[in-house]
């Protein structure tokens, strides 16, 4: 099943710089559209990690979320490489041009975006 990467709309707005045009017109989406697989990729970093997620408060559980993706830079690949292959050619170099800031934002994105679905963790 070939998935479509959904169209954000609201996030343009003038005056914005090329990173974040990026960011909004491309990693957004993609990030979206991958979002069940980027929940059972963190389901499963739980596991491995022996962690009980469910004994866990909220606050605790975002700051772990947090600590999880800054620190294992396996999983943090893992993560990038899910995002990056989506990615055209033409976006490729694009990401090329600035890769470590668009890594950083990507995994501040996924970062939010799980901290916001604890229910499905």
């Amino acid at each position: 099943m070939a998935k479509k990467r959904p169209e954000l709309t609201g996030l343009i707005k003038p005056n914005i710089t090329p990173i974040e045009e990026f960011q909004n017109l491309v990693i957004r989406p993609i990030i979206k559209m991958q979002h069940d697989l980027i929940v059972a990729f963190y389901k499963q970093n739980l596991l491995k990690r022996k962690i009980d997620f469910s004994a866990i408060k909220i606050e605790k559980k975002k700051s772990t979320i947090k600590n999880n993706l800054q620190k294992d830079v396996s999983f943090n690949k893992q993560l990038l490489g899910s995002i990056l292959g989506h990615f055209t050619i033409e976006e490729y170099i694009t990401y090329l041009i600035n890769d470590s800031e668009y890594n950083r934002r990507i995994i501040n994105i996924i970062t939010k975006r799980l901290q916001d679905s604890i229910s499905e963790l």
